[in-house]
């Protein structure tokens, strides 16, 4: 399914968000050195923390889990506390930063992943993975996927997530890096078998997806859109990669719709909604990716803001970031909805028929708990 196109093709960047995207590009670039290392003792100027909070902040109250401490792999935990538990979804979220930077007490993803527990409402569980160049290809997949089986265990869900948390209405999710991530996971979880949580959608925000070739959008948008270029996209490929394996923008874990993709057509790969934006450098690797979805089968849900760019959903005053908010929260119903149908069997009934639900009776059904 293909969503309309947000707004109109007009790109504007208030002096405020140009100098912001400009200190926030040269601090990348000056902590990314050219030997494939980074100088974190000068993050550490730049990096604003936000501590887990009980008491609810916005309607949202946050707590940590640690999911083993020897890789200091964790996830918080956003409840959304006027909400009734049992009829919540469940969504694992992989936050951005190229593989490299970035974290969910960031006070940029607290924020994100706060203002999407509460406008869904859902459970948010944020991870923080492993980080290149100190870790790389495949630790920071591994940590994400461990957090899915980590919650499929009865006794570790039931000490991680609020009483009567249904596992089973489960998205994973992603920005950016994140969304690069959450494809791989999603297809490791349609080879595992899961006792008690269910994939039922991906959600893959501004994916950061690659390869040999340079696209129009690449070409076009490098050095001009906000927070991505060619030098600093290539710089994020080899730092992930491992270390002597050849450096190849066509490797399936970057160009994952590529000459060396790994085969979904027979994989029973979730319900994918593709955000996109017109001035997103990554532009062209996105639309590719949606059409390769199409192809191997996959219902997609492609929601295309024309005039936005890369992390414009963090931006809480642009109305796109609202709209995004609603998008998603429709895709969850509209999926949740459908895998109703096809358990209690109804699903080609309603398709025959042609039947329509409004947003109201979408959000009153139920999956049932297994």
């Amino acid at each position: 399914m293909e969503a309309a196109a947000k707004t109109s093709a007009s790109f504007t960047l208030s002096w405020r968000r140009r100098i912001l995207f400009s200190v926030v590009s040269r601090a990348l670039a000056a902590v990314s050195r050219r030997d494939g290392t980074v100088n974190r003792r000068i993050l550490k100027f730049i990096d604003f923390r936000t501590p887990a909070s009980s008491k609810p902040i916005n309607g949202v109250k946050t707590y940590d889990i640690v999911v083993d401490s020897t890789r200091k792999l964790w996830f918080r935990v956003f409840v959304p506390t006027q909400q009734s538990i049992e009829d919540l979804p469940v969504i694992i979220f992989f936050h951005g930063g190229g593989f490299v930077f970035l974290a969910p007490d960031q006070d940029i993803y607290d924020v994100f992943c706060r203002r999407l527990s509460r406008k869904l409402p859902a459970i948010i569980v944020s991870v923080s993975y492993r980080l290149a160049p100190e870790h790389r290809y495949p630790e920071q997949h591994d940590d994400c996927f461990d957090v899915l089986k980590f919650l499929d265990d009865e006794e570790n869900c039931s000490k991680s997530l609020p009483e009567k948390t249904n596992i089973s209405r489960c998205f994973v999710a992603g920005d950016s890096a994140g969304g690069n991530l959450v494809h791989h996971v999603a297809q490791r979880a349609c080879e595992f078998n899961f006792q008690r949580l269910k994939v039922n959608g991906v959600l893959a925000i501004q994916p950061f997806f690659g390869g040999e070739e340079r696209t129009n959008s690449e070409i076009f948008f490098d050095g001009k859109a906000p927070l991505a270029s060619l030098k600093q996209t290539d710089w994020y490929w080899n730092v992930i990669m491992p270390p002597g394996e050849s450096y190849n923008r066509d490797h399936p874990i970057i160009n994952v719709s590529g000459p060396m993709a790994v085969d979904i057509s027979k994989l029973d790969f979730p319900a994918t909604m593709v955000v996109v934006a017109g001035f997103d450098f990554l532009y062209d690797w996105q639309k590719r990716y949606c059409e390769w979805l199409k192809k191997s089968g996959v219902d997609v849900y492609l929601v295309e803001y024309t005039n936005m760019f890369h992390a414009f959903y963090v931006f809480p005053e642009l109305p796109e970031s609202e709209q995004l908010m609603w998008d998603v929260k429709e895709f969850i119903q509209n999926v949740l909805m459908k895998v109703n149908l096809k358990k209690t069997g109804m699903e080609n009934t309603v398709a025959e028929n042609g039947t329509q639900f409004s947003k109201e009776e979408l959000g009153k059904i139920a999956v049932p708990t297994p």
